[in-house]
């Protein structure tokens, strides 16, 4: 009988032993956990990147968005990704004048957009800023 009562007695304290550094163990996981989700919220992830570019003039009327990529930040190459206005994704050079321009085309069509409240075939395809 002794034997017995001395095993209970070790497996006992071996569960309340685990069960005590388990629930502690799981709040640091819960802990880390949380930290890990606040930093990949707040970090600025690419969601896809061009691989190359392609410098052919588009008109600009296509265009109701864009975005610069910067090589060496999550991308391997400089480029200015336009979107048009059903939403496809253009991959463009850069530093290209052409490009300049449809950015500002979008720009001024943006503010006047926003100024008009988003009414109007102008607008059709265009972002209102939150």
């Amino acid at each position: 009988m002794a034997l017995w009562g001395d095993t209970k007695l070790f497996f006992c304290i071996l569960f309340i032993t685990c069960c005590c550094t388990g629930c502690t163990s799981a709040f640091h996981l819960r802990d880390r956990w949380d930290r890990l989700q606040k930093a990949v919220t707040l970090a600025q992830v690419p969601s896809d990147c061009c691989l190359s570019v392609k410098d052919k003039r588009i008109d600009t009327g296509l265009f109701a968005d864009y975005r610069h990529q910067i090589g060496g930040q999550g991308c391997a190459i400089d480029a200015t990704i336009l979107v048009t206005r059903r939403g496809r994704k253009l991959c463009a050079p850069a530093n290209e004048p052409w490009v300049h321009k449809v950015m500002t085309h979008v720009d001024r069509l943006k503010s006047d957009c926003q100024k008009n409240n988003y009414m109007g075939r102008r607008c059709n395809g265009i972002a209102k800023k939150l």
